[in-house]
């Protein structure tokens, strides 16, 4: 199906829920790009090791419930995995499961010249 819901075992939010990219319309996964603080997010987490980055480590033009909203987007696009680590909400770039799925499109969003 289309997403999966981890529950956090002792946590006082729920887990995210995550969608496989395989599960990603194309148009889905061409408007989560399209947005500049979404691309400042992927290149951010493109830079990092998996699962060093917590929210809060982004310096990104938006309050804590724009981010929030903007990461949601990522996860219903296949392209991020989140997991709650005590208070931190860590974050992945599910690259190679994205790019399994749309080929070399999140090279090009991850261009220095792809956005203006």
């Amino acid at each position: 199906m289309a997403a999966k819901s981890e529950r956090a075992s002792a946590g006082h939010r729920p887990a995210p829920v995550h969608t496989h990219p395989d599960d990603v319309p194309l148009l889905t996964a061409l408007s989560a790009l399209a947005d500049p603080v979404r691309i400042q997010l992927i290149r951010d987490l493109a830079g990092h090791p998996d699962w060093t980055l917590s929210c809060s480590n982004f310096d990104v033009p938006v309050g804590r419930a724009a981010k929030s909203h903007h990461f949601s987007v990522l996860r219903d696009a296949g392209l991020v995995e989140q997991r709650d680590q005590g208070p931190k909400r860590l974050n992945r770039l599910r690259r190679e499961e994205f790019d399994d799925r749309f080929p070399g499109l999140l090279d090009l969003a991850l261009r220095a010249d792809s956005v203006t």
